[in-house]
């Protein structure tokens, strides 16, 4: 029948086919153009079934269209076959130009595979080209690249006879316009996720700006964004109203600035050596009004982008009344509570930072440093060592340390750095503290102990009781601080005994600085309406290297009993 009228039939068929494939053109989303193909082969191709197998992302293949029997399409839509199933199937039987065409002479042999077929039973054909119920034709569809998409599986030709030439032409065609509706359907899928999912990491990255703008403007303590890297390095962009607060600066200003000029001098050093990534640090930030807070300063880094500029996130956290809480606790624990002087504690250890374990005994003089580094040389000399350009050593290394009070070439420690070898170390930096050597004045200057103890202030406490005991170890306190020069120490001891360092005084200096101090106690002390004397005594000790500081305090706590005891009690009495 179809060659007796194939023009007819071809005229028929192309008309059908023009308009299903244009139906394929006009459906949006991936299901419907599924639907579409195969009610495009129903409709237009001739055949009473038609289904879509689509490759997953597994590889296997799924039913996702049916049409032409809704309890068939009921049965297997959605049913799975594997990929090895279905590469069996499209290598075997006769190949029509891409088609491939299962005989039901061969296919019973897939009838036990896990491929979801529908078939109806029927008797069988009673001349060459007729229909079995158990034929099979498949049109698979490639991608551009040659990727397998899917196969479409047709069944039951209205005519009741298979396909000739131009009916497999005719399927051939659409199941490649086909591939490019579905090809096509997927892109448009494809991005439509991602825009969705790109819309919704915008509302994402919003959201998250949003939250960032607001954790950072209304943070309670202070927050600053600044530029890292280049020649604007360190250059404060934005800074939130609590930093603002803080520094008592408005935002407009600080953008001037950076951490390094707002800083103080003492501190550049520890922002400085702040790591970027995650350092942090304590110092002083200026304000507007010229003093300075303690701050905690906590760095990370942020990007902009993936490879744009990155930017320095600083934390500022006021912490000022803990610094000054500390502060408190440090003097509290150095300092006596009465008085607010040093303590005994604090006493020894600032008299132990000027002394080091060196005996000032094995020190020579100046002139004897000299002869000794000028033997040494003709020793080696004579032993027939290099002499240097100036005849000496590079490793000239003699064991003498000239008095820096001579002032001689290598007093200085950075002078001749080889013969400065001390047992030490290999340069010793320290400035060794000299206690003359008697009573008399020499010229020789020290760091002078004078140790205080207060005639009759026991009597006094006895009497009139604590409270006036100790309003006059107040007043004491101020009139020794009073007398001495700034930089010397006036330390409490315990009770009512007082102790004075003074660095750079010789003898006779020592000694008119107790009588300066001795005389500023005598004068009487009003308490409470009732005026009371004490006096003092004073001994002077040398503190030198070489000596502990229990031995420099023992040696001025001698000198002073043996002062007191040198006076007549009328003259020690004054309470």
């Amino acid at each position: 029948m179809e060659t007796e009228s194939e023009p007819y039939v071809r005229l028929a068929t192309l008309r059908q086919l023009h308009r299903v494939v244009a139906e394929l053109n006009t459906a949006r989303s991936l299901a419907d153009t599924l639907q579409t193909v195969v009610d495009g082969i129903v409709v237009g191709l001739g055949y009473e079934l038609a289904c879509v197998n689509l490759v997953r992302p597994d590889g296997d293949l799924v039913v996702a269209a049916f049409a032409g029997d809704p309890s068939a399409e009921a049965l297997i839509t959605g049913r799975v076959g594997s990929r090895a199933s279905w590469e069996r199937r499209l290598t075997m039987g006769e190949d029509w130009d891409g088609l491939r065409f299962i005989p039901h002479t061969e296919g019973w042999i897939l009838l036990e595979d896990d491929v979801p077929q529908w078939h109806t039973d029927g008797p069988d054909p009673r001349f060459e080209d007729e229909w079995h119920p158990e034929d099979r034709l498949y049109a698979p569809m490639y991608a551009s690249g040659g990727e397998l998409l899917g196969v479409i599986s047709v069944d039951r030709p209205r005519n009741g006879r298979r396909p000739g030439a131009w009916g497999r032409e005719a399927l051939q065609m659409y199941a490649f316009q086909a591939a490019i509706a579905i090809s096509n359907a997927r892109l448009r899928a494809n991005m439509q996720r991602a825009l969705v999912r790109l819309e919704r990491e915008q509302q994402a990255l919003r959201a998250s700006e949003e939250s960032f703008r607001q954790a950072f403007e209304y943070a309670p303590s202070g927050m600053a964004i600044a530029e890292m890297g280049g020649d604007q390095h360190g250059r404060l962009l934005r800074t939130n109203d609590a930093l603002c607060r803080l520094l008592g600066r408005p935002a407009s200003v600080l953008r001037r600035y950076s951490f390094s000029d707002l800083v103080h001098p003492e501190d550049i050093g520890t922002l400085l050596r702040t790591s970027a990534e995650g350092g942090r640090a304590e110092l002083r930030l200026g304000r507007r009004d010229g003093t300075y807070v303690w701050v905690s300063l906590r760095n990370s880094v942020v990007a902009d982008a993936a490879d744009g500029p990155r930017f320095l996130l600083t934390h500022v956290e006021d912490i000022e009344e803990r610094k000054r809480h500390e502060l408190q606790l440090a003097h509290r624990a150095s300092h006596d509570s009465l008085t607010g002087l040093p303590n005994s504690a604090e006493l020894r250890a600032r008299l132990a930072a000027r002394l080091c374990r060196r005996p000032q005994s094995t020190r020579a003089s100046a002139i004897e440093a000299l002869d000794a580094a000028y033997d040494a040389h003709e020793v080696r000399g004579a032993a027939g060592g290099g002499a240097g350009e100036h005849g000496f050593q590079p490793d000239f290394r003699p064991d003498f340390r000239p008095d820096p009070a001579d002032g001689l070439p290598g007093a200085d420690p950075f002078e001749f750095p080889g013969a400065l070898a001390a047992p030490d170390g290999p340069y010793d930096h320290h400035v060794h503290t000299v206690a003359p050597a008697t009573d008399i004045d020499d010229g020789t200057k020290g760091l002078a102990v004078l140790f205080c103890d207060l005639d009759g202030f026991k009597s006094i406490n006895d009497r009139f009781g604590h409270h006036t005991g100790d309003a006059v170890l107040i007043e004491v306190a101020r009139r020794l601080t009073t007398g001495v020069r700034d930089g010397d120490t006036v330390a409490r001891l315990g009770g009512d005994e007082f102790v004075v360092l003074a660095d750079g005084l010789g003898a006779a200096d020592a000694a008119d600085l107790a009588v300066r101090l001795r005389n500023a106690i005598i004068p009487p002390i009003r308490v409470d309406g009732r005026a009371v004397r004490v006096g003092a005594s004073f001994g002077i000790g040398w503190a030198g290297c070489g000596m502990s500081a229990e031995e420099v305090l023992r040696s001025a706590d001698q000198r002073m009993y043996i002062e007191k005891r040198s006076r007549s009690k009328a003259h020690r009495r004054a309470g």
